[in-house]
């Protein structure tokens, strides 16, 4: 850890000034704020910040927050003062009230390298990852999962779930949007069908995965490619991503770079470095989401045989900022019957 206390001995160095040479002690550093499992343990933050730093003399720091929302919360409340200098872990969802903020500058990248399945013009904003949402589930607990949103949301018989909370967590508002675009104006009342089997509404991702491996849900809101990881890491292949029929949620991840920053140009070439082979490289099987630019050895072998939905859904940025209140009001309401 980065801010971790110092030991006496630790202490008694620095004062005789051996415990840092100056030229670490000169060098500028760049403040990242990112969600709180991509420099976890098996998250790739690590790795970046080690490439990051080999080539920009810089020290790259990490600032992190439970989810996506609190990263906005979080800048809502350090406004114009905040800290960061380029903001990573932000989702489509999220975008429009992001950048009425004002605190994003235009990023000025080439984008002709971006490999998304939707085409990108955003001027502030760069996609670093995207995937699919999707239930994950473990076959020797569940072997026949839902083939439907619709018949995991009504049936009352159906599994048990763990969620994340939408009023907090990227992933969890995309369920939101997720059921509105598939049971339109009955969203509430699907809502209403499925929370006897929520066990619980997590604030991030990482806490609600966490429950699921310990066995306390047949199924969590996670990504149709979370199943690599068990594949990679651990050559468990139990763990599946249920495909539905009416198709899935698109997520798209995105980063920029702040205008109140300290350095600028350090933040720029952060971002440039992001679309880098140095970066993406490291998000197949380090986030475990789909690269925005597809790195030069391809995708790992642990992503073959993943869903691949046939339809995706996406809400436009714009209508999301316009009706997320009474969506999560709605939502809110329906899920505490």
């Amino acid at each position: 850890m980065k801010h971790a206390t110092l030991p006496a001995a630790a202490l008694v160095l620095a004062a005789a000034g051996f415990a840092t040479p100056a030229a670490a002690q000169d060098a500028p550093t760049l403040r990242v704020y990112t969600y709180s499992s991509f420099v976890g343990r098996y998250g790739p933050g690590e790795a970046i910040e080690a490439r990051f730093e080999a080539r920009c003399g810089c020290n790259l720091e990490w600032v992190t927050a439970d989810d996506a929302g609190s990263l906005l919360g979080r800048l809502r409340l350090e406004g114009e003062h905040s800290p960061a200098d380029v903001v990573l872990g932000l989702d489509m969802n999220l975008a429009e009230q992001a950048r009425a903020l004002g605190l994003f500058a235009p990023h000025g990248a080439d984008t002709s390298g971006l490999d998304l399945p939707i085409a990108w013009e955003d001027e502030v904003f760069l996609p670093f990852d995207w995937g699919y949402l999707a239930f994950v589930y473990d076959e020797t607990r569940l072997s026949e999962p839902p083939a439907t949103l619709e018949a995991l949301f009504t049936d009352p018989d159906g599994p048990t779930v763990v969620l994340q909370d939408a009023r907090t967590s990227a992933p969890g508002f995309g369920l939101l949007l997720w059921s509105e675009a598939v049971f339109g104006d009955g969203f509430p009342e699907a809502w209403a069908a499925l929370s006897p089997r929520v066990v619980t509404f997590t604030n991030g991702w990482s806490e609600a995965y966490g429950l699921f491996l310990e066995g306390e849900a047949d199924m969590v809101l996670s990504y149709a490619t979370s199943p690599a990881y068990h594949r990679a890491v651990e050559g468990e292949e139990k763990y599946h991503a249920a495909e539905f029929a009416e198709g899935h949620y698109l997520h798209v991840e995105i980063a920029a770079a702040t205008r109140t920053s300290d350095e600028p140009e350090l933040a720029r070439d952060f971002l440039a470095f992001m679309l880098s082979d140095g970066f993406q490289s490291l998000i197949p099987e380090g986030n475990w989401m789909y690269p925005a630019a597809m790195p030069d050895a391809g995708l790992p072998e642990s992503f073959e045989g993943l869903i691949t939905p046939d339809e995706a859904f996406l809400f436009d940025p714009a209508r999301v900022a316009a009706e997320r209140r009474a969506l999560l009001d709605a939502w809110l309401e329906a899920t505490s019957r």
